[in-house]
């Protein structure tokens, strides 16, 4: 009897390696992953209406009363744009609640996986986590960018069709766009308005001191506001001389030179070139808040504390450091971003803090701490590179 050997059956074993056209494992995130992540953040109802509400809805309701209080009752009411109102809504209301809401996104995009348990599963598929992480920057920046662009373009459209036609400087209508020399020319043809309401800082170096004063204190300004009823300086003693017309004009024209500087400040509307520096900066300050955000919920693991801390970075401080001179940490207090962010401003904006701009750069502000451009861009560069950083690590050393 003989016995017949059956050969083995023997499976191939699975192949460890990477199927050619498989670009799972690779660290750059696909088109698909990116539309994956922005339909994610997009399909949160409760998120999207709050940032649209916050960077849409409060500058665009803000306007639409101003403009309904001008169409009423226009002469109580000023008109609804202006360079003023561009500055208040640019650096008052789109940089803060701009940085605020991309931190929200941002921190949301950074810890939604862990708080719904879908991190193993996101694991599990095989994509590289480093791609994972990097996917949620250009979704998140997409919803934001965008969100922020469309709130800054209907503060700019209502600013500049809405603004108003005559340039009102200390209470005076005075024309707009005027060179020196012909803001002086038009002051000695208003001397009356000029003198009474200007108001300029006169010192002991000022030239002419002497003179301005002498007409100041006995030229008869009227006693109360209204038509030809400027608000009075001071009424002149009974027994001194009257200034002539010569000195009254020459006065004047002393007056409008050195309140030249303030006026050349002044504008009916924003230029082309200011709202689009401010519309970029408004953008970068967004970009900065939701890329600090993502990597902040992604080391820390949850969003409510992040979205705090971020907060409490914005309001409190950073108005506070940029402007508080600390003995011997000024250097630290240099490594804020928001500081770093505020000298970038564009001249002619009112920065943090308070304090109006004007042109030169840096927001014209000088109370702010001193930071070269170089400096500040360093400190950019290095908080978006560094929590960057510290978020990827997270996320590729985190237990699924």
């Amino acid at each position: 009897m003989t016995s017949v050997t059956g050969s083995q059956d023997v499976s191939p074993s699975p192949s460890t390696t990477t199927p050619p056209g498989d670009h799972r494992g690779s660290w750059i995130p696909s088109g698909g992953m990116i539309a994956t992540r922005c339909m994610e953040l997009r399909k949160r109802r409760g998120l999207m209406i709050t940032l649209i509400l916050v960077t849409i809805g409060i500058p665009a309701v803000f306007l639409l009363i101003r403009l309904l209080l001008h169409a009423f009752a226009p002469n109580t009411y000023g008109p609804a744009g202006g360079y003023t109102i561009y500055g208040a809504m640019v650096s008052g209301v789109l940089y803060t609640f701009g940085f605020i809401v991309a931190a929200v996104l941002g921190a949301t995009a950074g810890s939604a996986d862990l708080t719904e348990g879908m991190f193993r599963h996101a694991v599990v598929t095989g994509r590289s986590r480093l791609a994972l992480y990097l996917a949620r920057i250009p979704a998140g920046l997409a919803i934001i960018v965008t969100l922020v662009a469309i709130g800054f373009t209907i503060v700019c459209a209502v600013c500049v069709f809405a603004a108003p036609t005559r340039l009102q400087f200390n209470g005076v209508t005075v024309p707009a766009n005027l060179s020196s020399a012909g803001l002086q020319s038009w002051a000695a043809d208003h001397e009356a308005e000029v003198i009474c309401n200007f108001n300029p800082v006169i010192t002991p170096s000022t030239p002419d001191q002497l003179t301005i004063q002498t007409v100041d204190q006995s030229f008869p300004c009227g006693n109360g506001p209204g038509p030809g009823g400027p608000i009075s300086k001071q009424q002149p003693p009974q027994n001194q001389p009257q200034p002539t017309q010569a000195q009254i004009r020459e006065v004047a024209t002393l007056t409008a030179r050195i309140s030249y500087a303030d006026y050349a400040r002044q504008f009916l509307y924003p230029s082309n070139s200011l709202m689009i520096k401010s519309g970029l900066w408004l953008e970068l300050e967004a970009v900065i808040g939701f890329v600090v955000g993502l990597g902040l919920a992604s080391l820390i693991g949850q969003r409510t504390v992040a979205v705090v801390l971020m907060i409490v970075l914005e309001v409190v401080l950073t108005p506070i450091l940029s402007r508080a001179h600390i003995p011997h940490l000024s250097n630290l207090q240099r490594a804020v971003v928001g500081l770093a962010t505020a000298h970038l401003s564009p001249g002619g904006l009112p920065v943090i803090g308070g304090g109006g701009g004007g042109p030169g750069g840096n927001g014209g502000n000088s109370a702010l701490l001193p930071e070269s451009t170089t400096v500040a861009v360093c400190v950019i560069v290095a908080w978006l590179v560094g929590w960057s950083v510290l978020g990827a690590w997270r996320m590729m050393t985190r237990d699924a």
